[in-house]
């Protein structure tokens, strides 16, 4: 294909080659390597849930302090994500980009090297710092340079890349653990987002007009109290339950408050970061534009999409859980429960994105919603004599309805911004993800926990008693996934625009 280019201010008329996509080599470069940074990064944090049983026995750390690996990297991510917004308007992709791959490459290293479990939270609050700007940068720039026609073909390709993360992931995760030690899963991806960063530090350039409104301290402060406390508060909710056998009543207490606390905090904060952000608007002065909820198909998108991501990050937290705690399979098996459903969404998403372009969403979602809840409904009925098989079957079928969901629901709630509203739509998408991600993990560990204890007190077997457990923290994602199967009829393709054009609200 060729696009026919004026050159400002001359009236000469060049031809310059696009792909299929409508790009121009150099844009496609681009994506590309934007792909890659986020492969990296995805590849980096689907390799440390199955790691945390491994670093609890070599770093002589509790369960719930382990947990702070995870809690860490979301806090920050939570409070990264919602200035992106700002960064992406005010700085140059180039400058953006290094400085993202430049963090997560130094929180690689510090983890490679950690002398032990405090530097290792550190090195994951930096690695976190990059990662948060990543998916952002990624979306805005496949907004901005492709065309609508041509969206959804290319949401497909790059579920294809970033599938094949959670893909490799566990299974090279479980590798590395049961043959050499956790250290080598930071020395893998190191080399990784090193290549990554030099490539992009020659060949990325900017896109876009840059702004030079300064940022606004006070909506810094808010978001990160904000956000940051409200993904606080929702972690605490599984450490909260699993401490509350009674044993210990000041340490009970103290969780409790602290649970409470971080809320209220985070509730309020959050309350007046909106009314900053209502007031800064006015002037587009905003850390986070929320003129984008003025676009009732984005905003009903971002609900599907936040309720989707409470089901599918608590199911991705709870299934090794129950694998290694009840089926008694070793890391690298539980590694390989996920390779098929990872592979099926990377390998369908060619297709899902041809499909979304030529007949919309609702050919997609609908189907998509009841299968991915269909697979939750069942997985409400495992036991202990559950075989491996049936889960690895259930979780391939699930991540098929994920992937016939989350694919529309990103390219419908984006295409449904003017252009200038993309970094902000894309922070949000982001945000929705990270706090909705936090709440089902919190909520499934909580009843997961509590299930189990109870059980274990009234006589189960402690199979059992973790199969109790891991039926009710499933039955909390498939009650979930029923406003799905209603808000998948609601949520439509934006009409096709000609690059450029702005998408009205």
């Amino acid at each position: 294909m060729a696009a026919i280019e004026t050159t400002p201010g001359t009236g000469s008329v060049r031809v310059a080659a696009t792909s299929s996509t409508g790009l121009r080599p150099e844009e496609s470069r681009v994506i590309w390597l934007l792909l890659a940074a986020a492969f990296v990064a995805i590849l980096n944090e689907t390799t440390m849930g199955v790691a945390i049983p491994h670093l609890i026995d070599d770093l002589g750390i509790t369960a719930l302090q382990a947990q702070w690996l995870t809690t860490a990297f979301m806090l920050t991510m939570a409070v990264v994500i919602p200035i992106t917004g700002f960064l992406l308007r005010r700085f140059t992709t180039r400058q953006v980009y290094i400085a993202a791959m430049s963090l997560f490459s130094l929180g690689t290293l510090i983890a490679l090297l950690a002398p032990g479990f405090p530097m290792l939270v550190v090195a994951r609050v930096v690695q976190a710092s990059g990662t948060a700007i990543m998916m952002p940068l990624l979306m805005t720039t496949l907004m901005t340079l492709v065309p609508a026609q041509s969206r959804g073909r290319m949401m497909g390709r790059v579920s294809v890349v970033i599938s094949l993360a959670p893909a490799i992931g566990p299974t090279l995760s479980g590798f590395l653990l049961d043959t050499l030690s956790w250290r080598w899963i930071f020395g893998i991806v190191l080399p990784i987002a090193l290549v990554a960063l030099a490539i992009g530090a020659r060949w990325i350039h900017n896109l876009g007009e840059t702004t030079r409104a300064p940022i606004d301290v006070l909506s810094v402060i808010l978001s990160a109290l904000g956000f940051g406390g409200l993904v606080f508060g929702l972690s605490q909710i599984g450490g909260a339950a699993h401490g509350s056998s009674g044993t210990d009543a000041a340490a009970d207490t103290v969780s409790t408050v602290s649970l409470y606390a971080s809320l209220a905090v985070g509730v309020i904060a959050l309350g007046l970061f909106v009314w900053r952000q209502l007031k800064l608007q006015k002037v587009d002065d905003a850390l986070l534009d929320l003129r984008v909820f003025r676009s009732a198909n984005f905003s009903l998108s971002i609900g599907q999409m936040g309720l989707l991501s409470v089901a599918f990050f608590g199911v991705l937290t709870v299934v090794p859980l129950y694998l290694q705690g009840v089926l008694g399979v070793t890391a690298l098996q539980t590694g390989l429960v996920a390779l098929p459903g990872a592979l099926i969404m990377g390998f369908t998403g060619p297709l899902i994105g041809r499909i979304y372009d030529r007949w919309g969403t609702r050919v997609l979602l609908v189907p998509g919603s009841f299968i991915a809840s269909g697979a939750l409904w069942y997985l409400t009925t495992v036991d202990e004599t559950t075989t491996i098989w049936t889960i690895a079957i259930v979780q391939t079928i699930l991540s098929l309805g994920l992937a016939m969901s989350f694919t529309p629901l990103f390219t419908a709630s984006l295409g449904s911004l003017e252009p200038k509203f993309y970094a902000y739509g894309s922070a949000v998408v982001g945000t929705v993800q990270q706090v909705a991600g936090a709440a089902g993990i919190a909520l499934m560990i909580a009843v997961m926990s509590l299930v189990e204890a109870s059980s274990a007190q009234a006589g189960a077997s402690e199979a059992a008693a973790g199969a109790a457990g891991a039926q009710a923290a499933f039955l909390i994602g498939a009650i979930v996934s029923l406003p799905l199967l209603v808000g998948a009829f609601f949520i439509r393709k934006p009409a096709d625009q000609p690059h450029g054009a702005p998408i009205g609200h």
